[in-house]
């Protein structure tokens, strides 16, 4: 990996975690920590990153989470649409999982008003959302806190799903392509959105135009992992017509 490369990929696991350690990032990227506080003295004099003793956290994270906000507000457009299109597929009686993200806290948003529905999810904000509605039975995993994404994640949230059967799950992801499988920027993730699936009679992976042909950090597995895909409408015809070679179902929200 170029050190550029490294560099923003370093970026982008903090910016998905909050804050990361030199020692870890070392083993991560196989390199020395002496390279790591370079590549995070670059990132700090970009105004991107805070260092401290021993490693680094986002800039501004702090009034992120007093704002309970979420840092990936990219493309609002499409995730609200994606969002409406998701809710033909739930009906009252349901139990359902919620991934965190901003597609799914969208989807969230609209189940203000159902009746008999069950939702178990890992995202503070969307608990938060659904706590007071009186015809959603909610459910929170535990697990580490993470700031940007307001969720809850590792081992501890993934050992809750044992045992949990449910009908769908609403899957969010960073990037997705045949290659690399679904992605992600955190390696904690992993386990919790494996452990959704495991859980999840259904998957529906929500995951706006922009991420299809891209690839994060860490890979999941293989696109087989998950039963449709709900997309916006600008996914270019290439991926469309890929991924109906692979017998992966399409749906499109307009």
């Amino acid at each position: 990996m170029l050190p550029n490369q490294r560099k923003d990929k370093i970026f982008e696991l903090i910016k998905e975690d909050g804050s990361a350690k030199v020692i870890d990032l070392a083993k991560i990227f196989k390199v020395t920590e002496v390279t790591i506080r370079q590549d995070l003295e670059k990132l700090e004099r970009e105004g991107l990153i805070l260092r401290e003793h021993g490693g680094a956290y986002l800039k501004n994270i702090e009034d992120q989470v007093r704002a309970f906000s979420l840092t990936h507000q990219e493309n609002m457009d499409k995730k609200e649409l994606i969002a409406k299109k998701s809710l033909e597929f739930i009906e009252s009686g349901d139990s359902i999982i919620l991934d965190s993200g901003s597609t799914t806290t969208e989807i969230a948003k609209l189940l203000k008003g159902f009746r008999n529905l069950t939702v178990i999810t890992n995202a503070i904000n969307i608990a938060m959302m659904l706590g007071t509605e009186p015809g959603i039975d909610l459910i929170v995993t535990g697990g580490e806190f993470k700031p940007p994404t307001l969720s809850l994640t590792g081992q501890k949230a993934a050992d809750f799903f044992k045992g949990i059967f449910v009908q769908k799950l609403f899957l969010a992801t960073s990037g997705l392509s045949l290659k690399a499988g679904l992605t992600y920027p955190s390696i904690s993730d992993l386990v919790v959105k494996k452990a959704m699936i495991d859980s999840a009679e259904t998957t529906y992976l929500v995951a706006d135009s922009t991420k299809i042909g891209k690839s994060s950090f860490a890979s999941l597995g293989a696109l087989s992992l998950i039963d449709y895909i709900i997309t916006d409408a600008d996914i270019e015809p290439k991926h469309t017509e890929v991924l109906k070679q692979n017998e992966i179902k399409l749906i499109i929200a307009e």
